[in-house]
C-alpha cells in the first residue's frame, strides 16, 4: 500500500489524475476543518458555501467529534473490532482506527474512497497498531457489491463475522435518483447479524432556503448533493434496532460528560446521526 501511495504522488502534476479540474467533497471538507490537503477550485467552491452557511465549518467539526464518540463507543460498549469506514476523506488524526485500536489494539479498520489524492496520503490511514490491521481501497460508494469485494479480497476484515459500517457525512451526496437506500440495504444485507450502521446526514429542517442554497452550489460545481429530513435519514436504518437515542442532531448522541447542553443550535448544527444494530438471526 506504501508502494501505492508513492506512485500516487509520481502523477500528481497531471490534474485530472487528482481531480484537481473541478472541486470534491472531500477536500472541500478538509478545507472546512482547517485541512491544508486542498486545492484552490475546493477553496473557491468551500468559501462559496461559508458565505451562505458560516457554520458548514461547525456542521464539520460536528461531524468530526460524532465519529469518534461512535467509533469509541461501538468498540468499548457493543465489542466491536471490525470497521468499514466507507467515504473516508482526507486523512485527519486522530482517524478511525486511531480511536479504536486506542481502545482495542488488535481492532481492524478497512478505507474506502474514491478520490485519487486520498490514496496519495494513504500511508496515514496505516500505521496502526501491531495488534491490529488496517486497509485502504479506492473505490465508489453507489457500488457496494465492488467495495465489499475489495474489502473482502484485501483480507484485513472478516465479512462473516460482524463490522461496523460507517457512512459519515456521505450519503446526503447520493441523491435519490441513485438510490441511496438501495445503496445501503445492499451493503447491510451482505453483512453478518450483529453487524451496526453508523451515519450522518446533513438536513435542510432548520433552515430549508439556505440549505437548498448550499445544494446548488455542489450542484452547479459538479457534484450531486441532497439534504433529507429526520424521518428520510431514519429510513436508512430499516429493519435495523436503532441503538438509543436513535437519529437525533448529531451533537446530541451520546454527547461527552462536560460537553453542556445548549451549546450549539439545531440550526447550526443542521447534521443527523445515528447507529442500528443488524438483528442476529
Amino acid at each position: 500500500m506504501g508502494d501505492q501511495a508513492a506512485h500516487g504522488h509520481e502523477q500528481d502534476s497531471g490534474d485530472v489524475f487528482l481531480g484537481q479540474d473541478q472541486p470534491h467533497s472531500a477536500r472541500m471538507y478538509d478545507y472546512y476543518l482547517g485541512g491544508k490537503t486542498n486545492y484552490s477550485v475546493d477553496r473557491e467552491a468551500a468559501q462559496a458555501v461559508i458565505r451562505l452557511f458560516p457554520a458548514i465549518e461547525t456542521v464539520a467539526r460536528v461531524n468530526r467529534a460524532y465519529m469518534h464518540r461512535a467509533a469509541r463507543y461501538l468498540a468499548q460498549r457493543c465489542g466491536m473490532r471490525q470497521f468499514i469506514d466507507v467515504g473516508t476523506g482526507i486523512p485527519t488524526a486522530p482517524n478511525l482506527h486511531e480511536v479504536v485500536q486506542g481502545v482495542a489494539p488488535e481492532s481492524r479498520v478497512m478505507y474506502i474512497d474514491n478520490d485519487p489524492i486520498v490514496l496519495v496520503y494513504a500511508d496515514e490511514l496505516l500505521a496502526g497498531t501491531p495488534e491490529g490491521r488496517t486497509g485502504y481501497v479506492q473505490a465508489d460508494a453507489t457500488d457496494p457489491d465492488a467495495v465489499l469485494a475489495a474489502v473482502k479480497a484485501e483480507g484485513v476484515v472478516d465479512l462473516g463475522k460482524p463490522v461496523v459500517l460507517s457512512l459519515h457525512a456521505l450519503l446526503h451526496f447520493i441523491p435519490d435518483d441513485r438510490d441511496p437506500y438501495r445503496i445501503v440495504r445492499r451493503f447491510m444485507d451482505h453483512l453478518a447479524p450483529g453487524s451496526y450502521l453508523s451515519l450522518t446526514h446533513c438536513t435542510g429542517d432548520f433552515a430549508p432556503d439556505t440549505w437548498a442554497a448550499v445544494i446548488d452550489t455542489y450542484v452547479q460545481r459538479g457534484t450531486p448533493a441532497q439534504v433529507r429530513s429526520r424521518d428520510e435519514v431514519e429510513r436508512f436504518f430499516a429493519g435495523l434496532e436503532l441503538v438509543d437515542p436513535g437519529v437525533v442532531l448529531a451533537h446530541q448522541w451520546h454527547p461527552e460528560v462536560g460537553s453542556g447542553p445548549g451549546v450549539l443550535s439545531d440550526r447550526l448544527v443542521s447534521l443527523y446521526a445515528g447507529v442500528g444494530r443488524k438483528r442476529l438471526q
